[in-house]
């Protein structure tokens, strides 16, 4: 009987099963869709809760649908500074203010950001963590 491997925690079992019961799902930016790519859409930050398992605190943040009536929320990594309440803009079009979320090749240089997409539509996977953060150095005009 060797190691019980992380895929197998996942099932049935009795000790050695994974402590996921009180997890608050994933955490991922919206997906990129024509409101975001054009102009902004925006959101209410509902609450801010803890993810036991996860050091940084969650944003659940309520959004009106641009395609049918009804509400979606989203759950985002908590930017430090943000707040119940607090209006987020998501877009190209959004402004530069703590909680919003717009590309980084309009950010100026020097701008401190946090959950950055790696790639396009990865819906954000660096500087996600406690405490972390990316800073923009330059921007490459060729791209």
């Amino acid at each position: 009987m060797g190691r019980v491997i992380r895929s197998q925690r996942k099932g049935p079992g009795s000790i050695f099963t994974a402590n996921t019961k009180n997890r608050k799902g994933k955490a991922a930016l919206r997906p990129v869709d024509f409101a975001e790519r054009h102009g902004y859409i925006k959101g209410v930050v509902r609450d801010i809760v803890h993810d036991p398992g996860r050091g940084a605190p969650l944003a659940k943040v309520q959004f009106r649908d641009p395609y049918k009536y009804r509400l979606v929320n989203q759950t985002f990594i908590a930017a430090e500074g943000m707040h119940t309440g607090q209006f987020v803009y998501c877009g190209k079009k959004a402004s530069l203010h703590i909680g919003n979320i717009l590309p980084v090749g309009i950010m100026p240089e020097g701008t401190i950001i946090c959950c950055v997409e790696e790639k396009t539509g990865d819906r954000g996977k660096m500087a996600r963590t406690s405490g972390n953060y990316a800073t923009v150095i330059s921007h490459n005009p060729d791209t």
